[in-house]
C-alpha cells in the first residue's frame, strides 16, 4: 500500500509502485551488505577512517553526530577511536529514538565513558540525559548510515523515517549540519526512486570516493 510521511507538514502519498521498489530495493541491498565478510567490513571501516581524514578538517572545533554500526553498515568506530587517540578536538554525539516525539531522533553527546543502553531495535545509545543533548541544527556534521544511494545524493534508509522527520527542517533551514551519507561502493544504484521527504545529502563517503553535491 501506498506509504506516507510521518511529519505533520510532509504527508503527500508515494505510489504504490514506489513504495514496493523502495522496499524491494531496501531488502536487496541490506542482504549484499550484511554478506559482506567480517574482513571486509573491517577493511571497509579503516579505509572509511582514511577518507573521512582527509575530507573533514581535523584541527577544527566539530561537533559531529555519527551512529554505531549494525546490520552491516560500514563501522565508524575506527574514525572515533582514532580520533580519540590523537586528542583531536572533536566532539562526537550519537542519535537516540526521542522519547517524546514519536519516530523521531535526539543526538547526545558521546565520550568513551558514555553510560549505553540498548534501544527496541537493539542497537546501543547513549542514555537519556538532558544535560548531554545536542540541538541538532547546532551539530555541524552527521555522518549517515544508509541502504543505497545514487550519484544525485539521494539516499534510502532503513525505512523508518527517524532521519528525514529529524532532518525535514533543513529544507528550508539557512544553517544546518552538513549531512554525509557512510556506504559501502556496493550499496550505490543508479537511480533511487525518491519521495517527498527524502533529506537529500551534502556528500556521500564509501571506502573507495568522495561523492558531494
Amino acid at each position: 500500500m501506498p506509504s506516507f510521511s510521518k511529519s505533520s507538514h510532509l504527508i503527500q502519498p508515494i505510489s504504490e509502485h514506489t513504495f514496493e521498489a523502495r522496499t524491494a530495493l531496501r531488502r536487496q541491498l541490506r542482504a549484499q551488505r550484511k554478506a559482506l565478510s567480517a574482513d571486509a567490513q573491517i577493511k571497509a571501516g579503516q579505509s572509511v577512517l582514511r577518507q573521512l581524514t582527509a575530507y573533514l578538517p581535523q584541527q577544527s572545533a566539530l561537533t559531529i553526530a555519527t551512529y554505531l554500526a549494525n546490520d552491516g553498515e560500514v563501522d565508524l568506530s575506527h574514525y572515533i577511536a582514532n580520533s580519540w587517540q590523537k586528542g583531536l578536538p572533536l566532539s562526537f554525539a550519537l542519535p537516540v529514538l526521542h522519547p517524546v516525539c514519536k519516530g523521531h531522533l535526539l543526538f547526545l553527546r558521546y565520550q568513551s565513558d558514555t553510560d549505553m543502553v540498548i534501544n527496541k531495535y537493539g542497537i546501543k545509545e547513549p542514555a537519556l540525559s538532558c544535560l548531554n543533548v545536542i540541538p541538532t541544527p547546532a551539530l555541524d556534521v552527521i555522518l549517515m548510515p544508509l541502504v543505497g544511494f545514487d550519484q544525485h545524493g539521494n539516499r534510502l534508509g532503513m525505512g523508518g523515517g527517524y532521519y528525514d522527520r529529524t532532518l525535514a527542517f533543513t529544507h528550508s533551514a539557512t544553517h544546518k549540519p552538513k549531512l554525509i551519507g557512510i556506504a559501502h561502493d556496493l550499496q550505490e544504484v543508479a537511480s533511487l526512486p525518491v519521495a517527498s521527504w527524502d533529506v537529500p545529502l551534502d556528500a556521500i563517503i564509501t571506502p573507495t570516493r568522495v561523492l558531494q553535491f
